[in-house]
């Protein structure tokens, strides 16, 4: 195809790097330009992108110009991931970001990319997942003092641990509640709970792509919250969702959240 957004994608021979080639493949509003990789020679059979399109990643710089990529769509590690960033910033190349598990110190590098180009960062590109997170915050609002057990889990590949979500989760807690209330990691021994403490717990098995819990208890009553994503595709659908709304925009960081309120915007004017 020709005239639609056009795409770069990191870790293109992962796992997200599959799906967001799959998901590029069934729109009309994007067309994927460019995949670079570690590992040229490691595409799933049958998966591999036409051979113009696969650079190392080493060549990323020359690659960006040279196919006028719009946007960058990184699911990678943190270590590669910044480099790639930086990358992108330096070619003016807008940049959707799913990685997680960065430091401190890297987390300040992307605030840098995101004063030169256009910059959105998710921990999950489920659209069910940023409707929990809405549900959350409103069930914490409303139900202060309630004590908070989150799990999550994953399949037994994943690195990071509590999950990117997992962690955003807990920031819209601390948020609603105006305090940082102290995380347990697991429970062993002896371990009531104290104060405004949130017991979080992490699990890692099998082929799992992700589940969500959140639990609020008190006043003789519980309430949870949960979700749990049946493919890697639905993230891929929403970050490229979020790299169409992105494209063109102002340099600055942006949000999940507004391209699924730029979506309700619209379909509520159609309604009427």
């Amino acid at each position: 195809m020709s005239g639609g957004l056009r795409v770069a994608i990191t870790g293109a021979s992962g796992r997200m790097g599959g799906e967001l080639l799959a998901a590029a493949a069934d729109r009309d509003d994007v067309e994927f330009v460019l995949a670079a990789t570690q590992s040229p020679g490691a595409f799933p059979s049958g998966d591999v992108p036409a051979a113009d399109t696969v650079v190392d990643d080493t060549e990323l710089d020359g690659a960006l110009a040279e196919h006028d990529v719009d946007v960058l769509v990184d699911f990678t590690v943190p270590g590669a991931s910044v480099e790639y960033l930086r990358t992108a910033a330096a070619n003016d190349v807008a940049v959707v970001v799913g990685t997680t598990g960065y430091s401190e110190l890297q987390r300040t590098e992307l605030g840098e990319v995101a004063e030169a180009v256009p910059f959105l960062k998710a921990s999950n590109f489920s659209r069910g997942v940023a409707a929990l997170r809405r549900s959350v915050r409103e069930a914490v609002a409303a139900l202060p003092g309630y004590d908070i057990e989150l799990t999550e889990t994953h399949h037994n590949g994943k690195r990071d641990a509590p999950s990117g979500t997992a962690l955003s989760i807990l920031d819209d807690v601390d948020e609603v509640r105006d305090t940082e209330a102290e995380r347990v990691n697991g429970r062993v021994g002896e371990q009531p709970r104290e104060g405004e403490e949130i017991g979080v717990h992490a699990r890692r098995a099998g082929d799992v792509t992700g589940e969500h819990e959140i639990l609020l208890a008190g006043n003789d009553e519980v309430l949870e919250l949960t979700h749990r994503a049946g493919s890697r595709g639905i993230f891929a659908a929403g970050a490229l969702d979020a790299a169409a709304w992105l494209a063109g925009r102002d340099a600055g960081r942006y949000d999940f959240d507004e391209v699924l309120d730029a979506d309700s915007d619209e379909s509520d004017t159609g309604a009427h």
